[in-house]
C-alpha cells in the first residue's frame, strides 16, 4: 500500500504547492502544480524537437508519438515550445538512473519546437501502477517563454482496459485532448498523435 501511494504521489497535479519559478506575475496558469520545478532538473542547455528516451531501450513495446504544438488559435504552429514527459516503464513503475531516483523516473526527455511546431518522442509504451486500476499514462509539461510551466492533459491510449468512460469522463481536455490512438507500422512500432493547442482550457492563460 506504500509503495501505491508513493507512486500515486509522482503524479503531477496537485493542489498541495504552488512553484513560482518563472512566473513573471502572482498568478499561475494551470494553477498549482506539484512537482513542476522537476522539468529543470538536469534539462539540456540544447534541445531538439525529437528525443529518444531511455526506455527505449528497455524491455517493452517500442512506440513513437509525435504532435504538432499550436498557438491559441490552433492553427498557427509554435516554435521555441519545451515539451517535457515523462513515464513509468512496462511494468509500471518510474525507474530510477545509475543508482539515483527522481520522483520523475529516468523515462523522460525535453524537446523544444521548430518553426513548424512539431515534437517527436521515441520509447516505450508505459504500463499502469502495479496493483492498480489507473490507466497507463504519460506526464506532460510544457515551458513556453515568459510562461510558468505547467502541466497538460496526460496521454492517455484509448485501448487501455483501464481506461473506463468514468476514467475519460475526468480529462479536462487542457491543451487539446491527450487520448491517443496506437497504430502498428509495418513492423513492431506503435505510433500515436498527440496535438497540442497553448492556452486551450487552461487556468489563467493570458488573453494576449
Amino acid at each position: 500500500m506504500l509503495s501505491f501511494m508513493l507512486l500515486q504521489t509522482s503524479c503531477g497535479q496537485s493542489n498541495n504547492q504552488q512553484t513560482k519559478r518563472n512566473n513573471s506575475s502572482s498568478v499561475r496558469v494551470g494553477g498549482t502544480c506539484e512537482g513542476c520545478e522537476l522539468i529543470y532538473t538536469n534539462m539540456p542547455k540544447q534541445m531538439n524537437a525529437v528525443d529518444t528516451s531511455i526506455g527505449w531501450n528497455h524491455k517493452g513495446q517500442r512506440m513513437k508519438i509525435e504532435g504538432i504544438v499550436f498557438q491559441k488559435d490552433g492553427k498557427t504552429p509554435a516554435a521555441g515550445i519545451v515539451v517535457y514527459y515523462y513515464q513509468t516503464n512496462a511494468a509500471g513503475v518510474y525507474p530510477g538512473s545509475a543508482g539515483k531516483t527522481t520522483r520523475h523516473g529516468s523515462i523522460r526527455g525535453w524537446m523544444k519546437t521548430g518553426a513548424d511546431g512539431r515534437y517527436t518522442i521515441y520509447t516505450i509504451k508505459p504500463g499502469s501502477y502495479p496493483g492498480s486500476t489507473i490507466p497507463a499514462h504519460m506526464h506532460v509539461l510544457i515551458k513556453e517563454p515568459d510562461i510558468n510551466e505547467y502541466y497538460i492533459d496526460d496521454i492517455n491510449f484509448d485501448d487501455d482496459a483501464f481506461f473506463t468512460s468514468s476514467e475519460r469522463s475526468r480529462l479536462r481536455q487542457q491543451a487539446g485532448s491527450g487520448v491517443v490512438v496506437l497504430k502498428k507500422d509495418a513492423g513492431s512500432l506503435l505510433i500515436g498523435k498527440r496535438d497540442i493547442v497553448l492556452g486551450l482550457n487552461m487556468m489563467n492563460y493570458p488573453e494576449n
